[in-house]
C-alpha cells in the first residue's frame, strides 16, 4: 500500500511521533492507522525503558488553582531544552490541572487525561521527545485565597520555581509579594511551630560545637546559643524572615499590617535535591545521537 503524506500527517497528529517514525510505522504495517499506533507505542516503551536510568534533573514546575485549592507539580527532563518544548509544556500544564483532583503523586500518576493515565502520557513523551522524564513531586494547599507565583517562567503558569501562598483574606497584591519573597528567601517552614524538631536540635548541636571551639565557659556558651538559635529560627521561617518588600518588617508583621493571615505555602524548585551528573558538551551530544 502506498503511504501518502496525508497518512503520515494524520499519524503524527494522533501519536505525537516524529515524521520519520510515523512513516516507518505506516510502512511496516501496510498503512493500517490503528496497528501503526500500537507499533509506535511498543517502540516507544522500548525506548523509554532504555532512557529510564538517565538522570532527569531539569524540566518545569507548574502551578494551578481552582477555587480554594492550589497545586504545584514538578515534571523532570534530562536537559533544559525540553522545558522550552511546546509539547512538553502542554503536557505539564495538563498534568498540573489533573493534579487538582489528586491527593498524592501516586494517585496523580494513575489519573486519566483523555483516557490515558499520566504515567503513560509521560512514557509516550519520552519516546517522542527522546529524553528520560519523571513525574517527581506534587504539593497542594487549601485556603480562602491561594495566590501563585512562577519564577523564571517558561510560559504561563510554569517555570523553574513554583510558589503557592494560602491567605485567610482576599488581598491578592500582598499575596503576590509574599509569593515572590518565598521564591527568593526559600523559608523552610511557616513558623517556629512548623519547624522539624530534629532539624532544630541538629542545628543547636552544630552551634554548640562551634561555640565550644572558642574555649568560652559553658555558661557563656549557653547564652550565645540562645541568640544564635533565635536568629536561625527567624531566618528559617517565613513569618520570622525580613520581608523583601520592606526589610524593616518581618513577613509576620507585614501580614498583620495588611490585615491577613498567611495559612501556608508551597515552594517547589526544579531539580532541588537531585544529584546532577556533569558531562562535557561533546559527551552529551554523543549520548543524544545514540538515543
Amino acid at each position: 500500500m502506498a503511504i501518502t503524506a496525508a497518512m503520515v500527517k494524520e499519524l503524527r497528529e494522533k501519536s505525537g511521533a516524529g515524521m520519520m517514525d510515523a512513516k516507518k510505522a505506516l510502512t511496516e504495517n501496510n498503512g493500517d492507522m490503528e496497528i501503526s499506533m500500537d507499533w509506535l507505542r511498543t517502540k516507544g516503551l522500548a525506548k523509554a525503558a532504555k532512557k529510564s536510568g538517565r538522570t532527569a534533573a531539569e524540566g518545569l514546575v507548574a502551578v494551578a488553582v481552582s477555587g480554594g485549592t492550589g497545586v504545584a507539580v514538578e515534571v523532570n527532563s534530562e536537559t533544559d531544552f525540553v522545558g522550552k518544548n511546546a509539547n512538553f509544556q502542554s503536557m505539564v500544564s495538563r498534568i498540573a490541572n489533573a493534579a487538582l483532583g489528586a491527593d498524592s503523586i501516586e494517585s496523580l500518576a494513575e489519573t486519566d487525561i483523555d483516557g490515558k493515565p499520566v504515567s503513560e502520557l509521560i512514557t509516550d513523551a519520552v519516546a517522542t521527545i527522546g529524553e528520560n522524564m519523571s513525574l517527581r513531586r506534587m504539593s497542594s494547599i487549601s485556603a480562602d485565597l491561594v495566590v501563585t507565583y512562577v519564577h523564571n517562567a517558561a510560559t504561563d503558569g510554569m517555570g523553574k520555581i513554583g510558589v503557592l501562598v494560602g491567605l485567610s483574606a482576599g488581598n491578592e497584591t500582598f499575596g503576590k509579594q509574599v509569593a515572590m519573597h518565598i521564591a527568593a528567601a526559600h523559608p523552610t517552614a511557616l513558623d517556629e511551630a512548623s519547624l522539624d524538631p530534629a532539624m532544630v536540635e541538629k542545628e543547636k548541636q552544630v552551634q554548640m560545637d562551634i561555640a565550644r571551639e572558642s574555649g568560652k565557659p559553658e555558661a557563656v556558651i549557653e547564652k550565645m546559643i540562645v541568640g544564635r538559635m533565635k536568629k536561625f529560627i527567624a531566618e528559617s521561617t517565613l513569618m520570622g524572615q525580613a520581608f523583601v518588600v520592606n526589610p524593616d518588617l518581618t513577613v509576620g508583621a507585614a501580614a498583620k499590617e495588611a490585615g491577613v493571615q498567611i495559612t501556608g505555602f508551597v515552594r517547589l524548585e526544579v531539580g532541588e535535591g537531585i544529584e546532577k551528573v556533569t558531562e562535557d558538551f561533546a559527551a552529551e551530544v554523543a549520548k543524544t545521537m545514540k538515543g
